[in-house]
This record gives C-alpha cells, structure tokens and sequence, in this order.
C-alpha cells in the first residue's frame, strides 16, 4: 500500500497538472478555480504564486524554454519572469459555449488537448485536438464527454483521454509520425461510487494512473486495464498527479474543495493542498512543445 504525504498547504480550489521541473528540482501547478499558477522548490519548500494575464487551466513545459498555457480563452505562450503571455489560437473560437480543458505533449514535440462544454458537463461535446510546433491545430476527433487528462504510453504510440463525465478513460492508437489516432476504445470504466477520471498519467511500465474527482482516491491500470493498486486519500476531490523527484519515482498529487459545501470543508480541512506519494515506480521524462 502506497503512504501519502501531506505536502504543502495550499487550499487550492481547484488545484491541477502538477509538473516537474528537474533542473529546479521544483514542481509547479495550477488553481485552475482561482487562475493562478504555483511553484515549490521541494527542496527548501519555497513557494510563489503567479496570477498570468490570462486565466490559467493547465499548463505545459516549452523545450525552448517558458511555458504553454491551456485557458479559458485559448492557448498562450507565459514567460514566468515577466509574467507576460503571447496569445496562439483559441481551437473552440467559432464553436459557442466550448473551451479547452487539458493536455499534454506528445513524443514529438506538439501538444495535445481537448476541450469541453462548462454549461453542460454531460453532454459529447468536447473534442481532441493536436497544435503542431508550427502552431497549425488539427482536430484528432469529436464527440467526447469532457475530455479531460490525457496521458501518452512509452513508446508513443497509445493515447489515454479520461471522458469525465461519461465515468471512462478512452484509449486511441497513435500515429507519433502523422499524430492522427484511430481505433478509440473504452479502456477503462470508473465504478460510479469512485467518482469521476480527472488528471490521467503513464508510467515507465506503461501502466495508466488517474485522479478521481469525487472519489478519495488515485488508481493505477495495467495496460490491459486491469486495476494494480488503490492510494487513498484523505480528501474527496482528487484532480490530477505528476511524476517528480530525483528519480522521477514520486507521484505529486492536486486536489480540490470546489463544490464542497461548509459542513465538507470543516470535515476535510486539508482539501485543496498538495500531497506526495512514493510511487515505487518511475515515471516518464516528459516532452516540452516544440513550438
């Protein structure tokens, strides 16, 4: 059985997409409720918060440096010295009532990322996109319920969106050449009483890790996706983990207290902080966009 760390002290609304920075031995993170954009030094425990010009959902590593941000508003280059953004492009900007959600870079270079409809949750809505380092965005496909995290096998060639409201992780197969996936398939089915996928991981093995939102938990799937092990949490609202550490064998865990009520919050004080667990596994050195 895994041991949870309780972290940092954060109270974040919604905390999401921890990433680990080696060269700074420090992992960052969103409040994608309160639009900020967290760094601690894991080392010291220094904390900083960022406020970026424009509201923050997740974000990712550039390989040239800097950062690309998922938004409400689209995708933007976010320089954290200057704490300025450049504006890309908005994928949903002639589609009424759909915004970007989560993503993740895959073995080349380019991002991937799907989007959802905040006024209606359930609906199949959302879509899967990929923006190349050219900033050219292609749809991959339609028709998913929140897309939500996205995790990329080892060898690159297995895509694995969590549909968060239809209480599944879809798995594609991936084209690393073209960046065109095919052959969607339910990969895994999250029982109702577990609560819902959120932040999807892999790691070196090619085992699948989600957060589940309502769920106290973060589970762990064999390829096949059979279940491997259950890490209880002492919160409800678990959001999405990150592989960090020197060893890349630590699972940095977000969690929430967005849609709590009072008498929940009193009973989970420590909903929204940043919790760590020894995975005693590696997980994957991750790509930076290209672009």
């Amino acid at each position: 059985m895994n041991t949870v760390e309780h972290f940092l002290t954060v109270h974040n609304e919604m905390g999401e997409t921890p990433i680990w920075v080696p060269e700074e031995q420090a992992v960052y993170w969103v409040d994608a409720a309160q639009k900020l954009i967290y760094r601690c030094d894991t080392a010291t425990g220094e904390q900083q918060a960022f406020r970026p010009d424009v509201p923050v959902r997740g974000l990712c590593r550039r390989a040239s440096g800097g950062w690309l941000l998922i938004a409400d508003t689209g995708l933007a280059f976010w320089n954290a010295q200057t704490n300025q953004s450049q504006f890309i492009l908005n994928p949903c900007a002639e589609l009424s009532d759909i915004q970007v959600n989560d993503g993740a870079i895959d073995r080349q270079g380019r991002l991937l990322v799907g989007s959802y409809n905040p006024q209606n949750l359930s609906a199949a809505d959302g879509s899967l996109y990929r923006l190349d380092p050219d900033l050219s965005i292609h749809v991959l496909d339609t028709g998913l319920v929140l897309a939500n995290g996205i995790g990329i096998s080892p060898d690159g060639q297995t895509i694995y969106v969590a549909e968060m409201f239809a209480n599944h992780i879809t798995a594609y197969d991936y084209d690393p050449t073209s960046g065109t996936v095919s052959r969607r398939r339910v990969f895994v089915c999250i029982p109702p009483d577990h609560g819902y996928p959120d932040g999807v991981t892999v790691d070196s093995d090619g085992f699948v890790w989600t957060a589940h939102w309502g769920g106290w938990r973060v589970t762990r799937y064999d390829p096949d996706g059979q279940l491997e092990r259950t890490i209880q949490l002492p919160v409800e609202i678990v959001t999405c983990i990150g592989f960090g550490g020197t060893q890349l064998d630590e699972l940095y865990i977000t969690t929430a207290w967005y849609s709590l009520n009072t008498q929940q919050r009193q009973e989970q004080p420590l909903a929204g902080d940043l919790f760590r667990s020894n995975a005693a596994v590696q997980g994957i050195s991750e790509s930076g966009f290209s672009g």
